[in-house]
């Protein structure tokens, strides 16, 4: 029996194994072979499939995390402006990026007025922190809270606290766009005690949170949660002379215009 017959036979078997295992990158290998490879040895070659089958399985997974997350924005560090009109630190942007403030348990507060970026930002550290493989959760707090409420009406309130609780990165937006009731404002409390010192939260909105105090009826409860979330945070303020709506939106018309060159 030629030799390629042989292996062929050898081969499905094993194939069948591999894709039991779930390891499809090298089932495919093995059943598709590249004949580029024939000159390395046993060793190379299994070493290529093995990375080729981690890549996949690592990009699957931080794809699965993306699409978790539910980030607000389409949006990633490199993508940053740090032009002079925007008073942002690539040095504490450079430091976040890291993921090192996850490990660490701490916060990020990003505050700035409509259109100064704090969304863009505040998701493309979800967007990195997925790629570091950490579980990452965006609400706006308005819908936070209706959740929320919903939970409560279906009795699952301890349950969906508990989902929150366990997630590496919370990212909150929009804090601040009222004032909050006295049970939202409990609800606010239990999510920041079930996790200060245990997993990391990014809070943003358009008041600084010097001003959060007022946000609250009960000024025990403000304090309680100040103390929670301020006293180990990143704080970020952000001045930016221009909307960053306006700049995005501008790329785009500018993008539209451009002449088709094919």
């Amino acid at each position: 029996m030629p030799t390629q017959e042989v292996a062929s036979m050898l081969n499905n078997p094993t194939v069948e194994k591999l894709k039991e295992l779930k390891l499809k990158v090298m089932a495919q290998m093995m059943s598709d072979p590249d004949h580029s490879l024939r000159e390395l040895s046993f060793e190379e070659r299994l070493g290529i499939m093995v990375e080729k089958e981690w890549m996949a399985k690592k990009n699957s997974r931080i794809k699965r995390l993306l699409s978790r997350a539910n980030l607000g924005q389409n949006a990633c560090l490199e993508d940053i402006d740090y032009s002079t009109e925007r008073t942002i630190d690539k040095k504490t942007i450079q430091t976040l990026s890291t993921c090192f403030f996850i490990e660490q348990k701490l916060n990020i507060v990003i505050s700035g007025k409509t259109g100064s970026g704090k969304t863009f930002i505040a998701c493309a550290l979800g967007n990195n922190a997925c790629r570091h493989n950490y579980t990452v959760k965006y609400f706006r707090i308005p819908e936070l809270l209706l959740e929320i409420q919903e939970a409560k009406n279906e009795n699952r309130y301890s349950r969906f606290m508990t989902q929150l609780q366990n997630i590496n990165l919370l990212i909150l937006d929009d804090i601040g766009l009222k004032s909050y009731t006295l049970e939202e404002s409990r609800d606010i409390l239990e999510i920041t005690e079930s996790r200060y010192n245990k997993t990391s939260t990014v809070l943003s909105g358009q008041i600084s949170h010097t001003q959060w105090y007022d946000l609250f009826p009960d000024p025990t409860i403000a304090d309680a949660i100040m103390d929670r979330v301020i006293h180990n945070s990143y704080i970020i303020t952000l001045d930016s002379k221009i909307s960053m709506r306006e700049v995005m939106a501008k790329k785009i018309v500018k993008t539209l215009k451009m002449p088709d060159l094919h």
